[in-house]
């Protein structure tokens, strides 16, 4: 079993930026690929950013481009996401999700274990 544990999301202005953050316990072994999905009121929880163990191979959301910066410290067992330039339509609970094999997914049936998530607001 592999727990994951967000925090650091907030309320911030639009054009802000904040950094939120996964920590895993447990059977850290197994977190392969890693991912930040996200899901706004009233939508389905969407793919946002994911990352191999190595940390060089990532893939992006194409609405969160040039904005986010996925990125882990296997040494710490923790994954990030730095945003910026955010915009009221990033307004969401982002979770953190991590694959027990290496393979690129932007699908969230594709993620084994999951966090509680962390709320992000950005008010304009």
């Amino acid at each position: 079993q592999v727990q994951l544990l967000e925090s650091g999301g907030g309320l911030v202005q639009a054009a802000g930026s904040l950094r939120p953050s996964c920590a895993a316990t447990g059977r850290t072994g197994s977190t392969y690929a890693m991912a930040w999905l996200r899901q706004a009121p009233g939508k389905v929880r969407e793919f946002v950013a994911q990352i191999r163990r190595g940390g060089g191979s990532t893939v992006y959301a194409d609405s969160v481009k040039g904005r986010f910066t996925i990125s882990r410290d296997n040494a710490k067992n923790t994954m990030y996401l730095q945003l910026n330039t955010l915009k009221l339509e990033d307004t969401a609970v982002y979770y953190c999700a991590t694959k027990t094999d290496s393979g690129r997914s932007i699908y969230t049936g594709d993620y084994t274990y999951w966090g509680q998530g962390t709320q992000v607001t950005v008010s304009s």
